[in-house]
């Protein structure tokens, strides 16, 4: 294994998915704020959840994007300065990549911008027990995550659709759109839509995508599109259950940054159980992967410093 890989703590990143901090907003309320009703339930095989919100339009997916890219790139950067960015024939690598490769062709029907998206996969040496994907497909796993809690392939990828769900329902650009909405006032709202002059204020919170933290509903969304994105991908949705019984055991003491107070461990696991019965048929109908791979063997890991 290469040993220039290292796994000791670089860099503090609040997950771009599951990081708390913010008090629950409902989507009825973002309907009612813009004048509209709620939005009913897509019709559709498998998992339903609403509509996307309103309060994304207000910036540009495209700069949101580009600044999500030029953050990735530093974060890559700063991580290949401390030799602890996983060459690509890194076994872990090569397993992050195959799993990716089989969810993303399912990600496409969630947001059409995906199909243009440059997805990228990377894993971060770092003891932290964290994984997240940017706006445009920027995904990245730390080797914390895969080590700590020796994730098996199901887990890894209940973990994968859970963050690209993230990016797909755009959740970081309807945060920004909530924030500039409540520090500028609903009464400017519509001329907000052409972007313009005051679009520029917006595209400065581009800054935020690596801290940015999202509410219950955007975490309980993601859950359930993950299990939904692993499912087709040939990926058993009960690891589900298993990932969050692990997060459980691991948040003893200090919660890992991968966990959220909201919902907590208990809700998770019941939403998810709840809806294991709309994805196991697709499930039982996807091809399977054609391998698996092992988690990082105990001990067996890059040098530390």
């Amino acid at each position: 294994m290469n040993t220039d890989f290292d796994p000791a703590p670089f860099y503090t990143h609040r997950c771009a998915g599951c990081g708390c901090g913010f008090a629950p907003q409902r989507r009825l309320f973002t309907a009612a704020l813009l004048g509209a009703a709620a939005w009913p339930a897509l019709a559709r095989e498998g998992v339903e959840v609403g509509r996307e919100s309103k309060f994304s339009r207000l910036v540009s997916a495209e700069q949101v994007e580009q600044a999500a890219a030029a953050q990735y790139q530093e974060l890559r950067q700063q991580a290949a300065n401390q030799r602890a960015l996983a060459p690509d024939e890194h076994p872990q690598v090569r397993r992050l990549r195959f799993i990716a490769q089989r969810i993303i062709p399912h990600t496409y029907e969630w947001n059409a911008r995906a199909r243009q998206w440059r997805w990228e996969v990377n894993l971060i040496g770092s003891k932290e027990v964290n994984a997240f994907c940017m706006p445009g497909g920027k995904i990245a796993f730390y080797w914390g995550i895969l080590d700590k809690l020796q994730l098996d392939d199901d887990e890894v990828a209940m973990i994968m659709g859970h963050e690209a769900a993230h990016a797909l329902r755009e959740h970081a650009r309807e945060r920004m759109g909530k924030t500039a909405a409540t520090r500028i006032g609903a009464g400017v709202l519509s001329s907000l839509l052409g972007l313009g002059g005051a679009g520029d204020a917006l595209l400065n919170m581009g800054g935020q995508l690596l801290t940015l933290k999202f509410g219950r509903e955007d975490e309980s969304e993601a859950d359930l599109i993950g299990i939904d994105l692993a499912a087709r991908a040939g990926y058993d949705p009960r690891a589900g259950v298993s990932l969050w019984q692990k997060m459980a055991a691991a948040s003893k003491g200090a919660p890992p940054e991968f966990i959220s107070t909201h919902p907590s461990g208990p809700t998770r696991i019941r939403d998810i159980e709840a809806n294991l019965p709309k994805v196991a048929p697709l499930y039982a109908r996807a091809a399977k992967p054609g391998e698996r791979f092992d988690p990082p063997a105990a001990g067996s890991g890059p040098r530390e410093r």
